[in-house]
């Protein structure tokens, strides 16, 4: 079967699973994405799993790296689960094992974290947690082969929404400031107040709905001043469609312009991620664009 062929499959095998995140749907990508993987992916990669950025036990990282030369372009990335479940890694599981030997693959170093969950972490905890993240990663990415002045940050669903929160959020940022060359959100919530009312939700953004809309981080990414890559998939959830669309509308009113926002044809809400490193990968090569566009050795996005 060629790439095309295999492609085609998956994006049916997709749509038949649905766009709601029911745990058929959440097994039937993770098994479709983790026997398209290459079982070679990690093969002279060093991974230097569970370093500590901060004082809760949560605050673990790991760091994928070559382990030869220096000055590469660092790749932060913050994974999902609705704000009260996910890891960086687990035992037997490809994922996010595969990003990690993607990028390093790509000629970059990877820096996977963990980060405080709800209900013990409510907002703006996740963005809170970013910042040590970033902080770490700027004292110690030259002794992991990174630049410093090349980071990129990216997440997926409420991954995503905390790097929107980190970056909507100028006095989280610390004395390094926001210390990033771009950043990247997978299916991304930005209107929190029109978000669903549901139990993952209210553990992080509270009980007090009338109280979210002040959480959103639309207005503050429609004005930022820094290189953004957004992606929503073709069988995302209705939610994050709808979600999108809103950006997109208000970024047009705002500059007359569209942003940076790409479908991600044939894909679902965990398959982007899922599917990095494998030969139907639809996201690694717009992240592979994006951070060659931006990774210029001495040009930081502005803080």
């Amino acid at each position: 079967m060629t790439p095309s062929e295999r492609a085609a499959a998956q994006r049916e095998s997709l749509r038949a699973l649905g766009p709601h995140l029911t745990p058929e749907m959440i097994s039937g990508t993770t098994a479709l994405c983790a026997a398209a993987l290459d079982p070679g992916l990690l093969e002279g990669v060093e991974v230097r799993p569970d370093l500590v950025y901060g004082p809760h036990e949560r605050h673990r990282l790991d760091v994928y790296t070559s382990g030869e030369g220096g000055g590469r372009p660092v790749l932060v990335y913050v994974h999902g689960g609705g704000f009260v479940v996910g890891q960086k890694s687990a035992p037997g599981s490809p994922f996010f094992g595969n990003l990690g030997g993607w990028a390093v693959r790509a000629g970059y170093v990877a820096v996977v974290i963990n980060y405080r969950l709800a209900p013990e972490s409510t907002w703006p905890g996740g963005a809170e947690d970013i910042a040590r993240a970033i902080g770490w990663v700027v004292e110690n990415a030259a002794a992991h082969g990174g630049d410093p002045e090349r980071i990129f940050l990216a997440g997926q669903s409420a991954g995503a929404m905390h790097v929107a929160d980190y970056l909507a959020q100028p006095g989280l940022h610390g004395p390094h400031g926001r210390a990033l060359s771009g950043a990247v959100l997978v299916s991304c919530l930005y209107d929190v107040g029109r978000a669903t009312d549901n139990p993952m939700h209210r553990a992080y953004w509270g009980e007090d709905r009338s109280r979210w809309a002040a959480m959103g981080s639309l207005d503050a990414l429609v004005e930022l001043d820094l290189p953004l890559l957004l992606t929503v998939s073709e069988f995302d959830e209705p939610e994050f469609l709808d979600h999108a669309r809103r950006l997109a509308a208000t970024w047009w009113e705002r500059h007359r312009d569209y942003p940076p926002m790409h479908l991600l044809s044939g894909q679902n809400h965990l398959s982007p991620i899922y599917g990095i490193g494998t030969d139907t990968d639809v996201l690694g090569p717009l992240l592979e664009r994006f951070i060659a566009a931006h990774a210029r050795p001495g040009e930081r996005g502005a803080r």
